[in-house]
């Protein structure tokens, strides 16, 4: 147990798969992302959790939760469990997952983790696309605020691009990215991109860090039922 918010150690997260951690002071953040989280300003920090690579579905599945929605509540629990840890008695409250306008990929850039990529999809040097947002926790404690994750977008040094040539809906062959080509694509029985996406398994950088196939069709299978309810 931490003895205060100095000693705290995000191990506990690390071995739940949840292993991106970034810190921000809630009054230095611009107001558009502060606003409506904190409208009252009871918090003075903000914890963004995240997971990079293969192992919180490891830990997801070895936990066996029969839900809707396994790897929300598996984080749920793991940032519970943390912060009883770790804060024991400090007023937090967990805002992502839930219905609160989280700016996640805003926060995500202020971290220095998010870089915008041709198929849309955050990409940054150290988990290429295979990382995701998992946690947005108001925190009424001094946490040290972490510092920017420097580092330009590894897009910038990829001369072939091979995302874009690889896109079987040719949605990214224009200057900007085309959604309703993407879309229509998908939505095809005999698409290759209905529970993955070609483009993003074709990026280069680092595919040792790959979801697997489970992971990825998982995803796939959720936003493509959102695509077939609401498009």
């Amino acid at each position: 147990m931490a003895s205060d918010a100095e000693a705290v150690s995000f191990q506990r997260l690390d071995d739940a798969g949840l292993n991106l951690h970034a810190v921000f002071d809630l009054a230095a953040l611009p107001a558009e992302l502060r606003a409506p989280l904190d409208p009252d300003r009871r918090y003075r920090r903000l914890l963004l959790v995240g997971h990079g690579g293969r192992r919180l579905w490891e830990r997801v599945q070895a936990a066996g939760l029969a839900s809707e929605h396994p790897i929300d509540d598996f984080t749920r629990a793991a940032v519970a469990a943390w912060f009883a840890a770790q804060l024991p008695g400090c007023a937090w409250t967990l805002v992502y997952p839930g219905d609160a306008p989280v700016g996640l990929q805003a926060l995500g850039r202020l971290a220095g983790w998010h870089h915008e990529s041709p198929f849309r999809v955050g990409v940054n040097a150290d988990w290429g696309s295979w990382f995701a947002y998992r946690a947005v926790a108001l925190v009424d404690a001094d946490l040290p605020a972490t510092p920017l994750q420097a580092g330009a977008s590894p897009c910038l040094s990829c001369d072939d691009r091979p995302c874009i040539a690889a896109c079987p809906a040719g949605a990214l062959s224009a200057r900007e990215f085309s959604l309703q080509k993407c879309i229509a694509y998908r939505r095809r029985p005999d698409s290759r991109c209905r529970v993955t996406c070609v483009a993003r398994t074709s990026c280069p950088v680092r595919p040792e860090h790959r979801y697997d196939d489970a992971q990825i069709a998982y995803s796939y299978s959720r936003s493509l039922a959102m695509i077939e309810k609401f498009c």
